[in-house]
């Protein structure tokens, strides 16, 4: 049985933050939990590696702007090397 999900009938009176995802490349471990816990799955894991010899986070292309500003992916990070930062102005709504 499918979920049916529920909407406010109001909806236009509320706008989705807007975030900026900035990594910190050479401080991450690649262990991937900013990307397990993004619930827009924006990030995905960099070809290219660190100094240290990790794959980091990336954002995925088309992808810049879909930041919800939520935090998980710097609450979860053990090393912060990622945070996001709230972006001014209108939000997706």
């Amino acid at each position: 049985m499918a979920l049916a999900q529920r909407k406010p009938l109001n909806l236009e009176k509320f706008k989705i933050p807007r975030g900026r995802v900035i990594i910190f490349e050479e401080l991450c471990k690649g262990c991937e939990l900013c990307i397990e816990y993004c619930p827009k799955q924006i990030l995905e894991l960099s070809e290219d590696y660190n100094e240290r010899g990790y794959h980091y986070p990336v954002l995925k292309s088309g992808m810049e702007d879909e930041c919800i500003y939520c935090l998980f992916c710097q609450e979860v990070c053990p090393d912060f090397a990622i945070f996001s930062e709230k972006v001014e102005g209108e939000g997706h709504g």
